[in-house]
């Protein structure tokens, strides 16, 4: 995984910094997205706050994770396939929350619906989210 991580840096111009490294790594390593309180959690070493920030936004310009706005106001992350470039998300897709665990996936082969505009609207970004209940939730025995 640490040669990904090093060429997914390389590829979109970025230092390989340890931090750099450990946030990517934690992407790669969730199926579902991240906030920016889990990632602050999980990486396991005293990240500032403003440098996980600008560690996020530096991979949101460089598209290699999108952001996905929630129901509160929060943002989630999470990664971009390899269609996306620096100033170019081409994420138009699907996202599910579910309703047991609170996770957000990103489902990128579902095509999203077809957005009929009225003359002269242009969309610039489609959003679709989708409640229910994931795989893994659903393999799991509900609590009696």
């Amino acid at each position: 995984m640490e040669a990904q991580i090093d060429s997914i840096l390389k590829r979109n111009n970025l230092s390989v910094t340890s931090g750099r490294k450990r946030i990517l790594e934690l992407f790669l390593e969730n199926a579902a997205a991240l906030s920016h309180g889990d990632i602050e959690k999980r990486a396991g070493e005293k990240f500032d706050r403003v440098t996980v920030y600008r560690t996020l936004q530096s991979f949101v310009d460089k598209g290699i994770i999108h952001s996905i706005p929630t129901a509160d106001n929060s943002i989630l992350y999470a990664l971009c396939k390899d269609n996306c470039s620096e100033g170019h998300h081409r994420d138009n897709h699907l996202h599910f929350v579910c309703n047991r665990c609170g996770n957000t996936f990103c489902l990128e082969n579902t095509p999203t619906p077809l957005i009929n505009l009225p003359e002269n609207f242009v969309a610039s970004k489609v959003e679709v989210v989708v409640h229910g209940i994931c795989s893994d939730c659903q393999k799991k025995k509900a609590p009696m």
